[in-house]
């Protein structure tokens, strides 16, 4: 195994041999665990590392944290903790546990216990490895390298799907990330699991985490088939079905997505995840999706941008696609919108105009500010007040259409506007 330890990029290397270290001081064993070990067997980049000691995680955590200068943030519940060492780079540490499930659906009640029992309480064998970091051999106790070796997903035992019932989404999203297939008796417990409805005894915020993550999968529209093939999307919405206009959709909001992040790679990053929402929504009426939000735990600002989409206007949509509307229209229809609202409305609808219309708000019209301040027009002899924001807005509206270009015109145009009003 160490030659899989070798191709850790150096950064990690060295936090890793900081880990060693520390464990070795302290005489713990530290392993490394999960989704790094599988995605380390595939070669596939990870950079978010797991590591279990069979000890004080927490404790653990702090003495690296204290030694990195490094945030840890401790829960105390779990026994677990999470060290941040920049936005795309957190180790998560825990000491070992074993654990039991009261009810089914509900979360588990954890203790301390051996690198065994820790392993053998994940979702599926191909999680459920670790690696020795004093000496970098795999642990495997349950046949994880031989099933991502014959590309199948296996739960470690038959009650799984009933202890949690997040599992079925998590098999959907690694069958479909990793190319897998579901062994045949864990799709059998899986669709069991789904006949007695587990997915909806599940508290739905836990439900809706999973979703999201399946929505910021690489191959959305695949796992959105797959999900409702073997289960239909009745735990979100009765009203939600998959058919070939659904799915020409979710595909037109890919390209979508592409498109936008190969123009506007300046822009704040698009909640691509939220994009496909939108869009799968699509048929559901305000009501509904707003019961949905409240359900699932959405943040009021997702939910807004979810309705927005379906309160636009069909009369916008056609003023948007005339050859005539003024920029300064283009402006005020799309200004309140969120890029991912706007994206789904190009999606939706395919008129070249719209479009365009919709395309130059995004890469020209969005985010023009005007030269003249609040300064400018105190010296001009205009107190402050609500005539403000209606000569700013006179001004952008100019400038928007083309016919002020500089500080010097808007500044004229704003003596014409004082003049006319005296």
């Amino acid at each position: 195994m160490k030659e899989y330890l070798e191709k850790i990029p150096e950064e990690l290397r060295g936090l890793i041999n900081k880990v060693r270290s520390i464990a070795a001081q302290e005489n713990l064993r530290g392993y490394l665990v999960g989704g790094f070990v599988r995605d380390l067997i595939l070669g596939v980049k990870n950079l978010d590392l797991d590591i279990v000691v069979e000890g004080d995680g927490i404790k653990f955590a702090e003495s690296l944290g204290q030694q990195l200068k490094a945030k840890v943030i401790a829960h105390k519940q779990f026994g677990t903790a999470t060290l941040s060492l920049r936005p795309s780079l957190k180790i998560d540490f825990s000491g070992a546990r074993s654990e039991y499930y009261p009810k089914p659906a509900h979360l588990p009640v954890v203790r301390p216990g051996s690198l065994r029992e820790d392993l053998f309480r994940r979702d599926f064998t191909i999680n459920a490895m670790a690696i020795d970091l004093s000496d970098g051999k795999l642990i495997d106790y349950f046949g994880g390298a031989s099933d991502l070796r014959n590309k199948i997903i296996r739960v470690l035992h038959d009650l799984s799907f009933i202890d949690d019932p997040t599992r079925i989404l998590r098999a959907v999203r690694f069958e479909q990330r990793y190319s897998l297939s579901i062994e045949r008796q864990t799709l059998s417990l899986l669709k069991s699991a789904l006949r007695n409805k587990m997915l909806e005894q599940v508290h739905p915020h836990r439900t809706r985490d999973e979703l999201i993550l399946i929505l910021k999968e690489e191959n959305v529209v695949k796992e959105i088939e797959r999900l409702h093939k073997l289960s239909g999307l009745d735990f979100i919405s009765a009203k939600l079905k998959i058919n070939t206009r659904t799915r020409v959709f979710l595909k037109t909001i890919k390209k979508e997505i592409d498109w936008f992040n190969q123009r506007n790679p300046g822009r704040r990053p698009l909640d691509t995840w939220l994009v496909y929402l939108i869009g799968l929504f699509d048929p559901l009426g305000i009501r509904e999706i707003k019961s949905i939000c409240a359900k699932f735990g959405l943040r009021k600002g997702e939910e807004k941008r979810l309705l927005s989409y379906k309160q636009f206007k069909l009369s916008w949509v056609k003023e948007l696609s005339a050859v005539t509307i003024k920029p300064s229209r283009i402006f005020a229809l799309l200004e309140p919108l969120s890029y991912e609202t706007i994206l789904v409305l190009r999606s939706k609808h395919n008129n070249k105009r719209f479009k365009r219309n919709l395309a130059d708000f995004l890469e020209i019209y969005n985010g023009l500010r005007i030269y003249v301040g609040g300064e400018d027009l105190h010296c001009l002899g205009i107190l402050p007040g609500p005539g403000y924001k209606e000569i700013f807005t006179q001004v952008l509206n100019a400038k928007l259409n083309g016919k002020v270009k500089n500080k010097e015109e808007e500044l004229e145009l704003i003596r014409k506007l004082i003049k006319n009003r005296s």
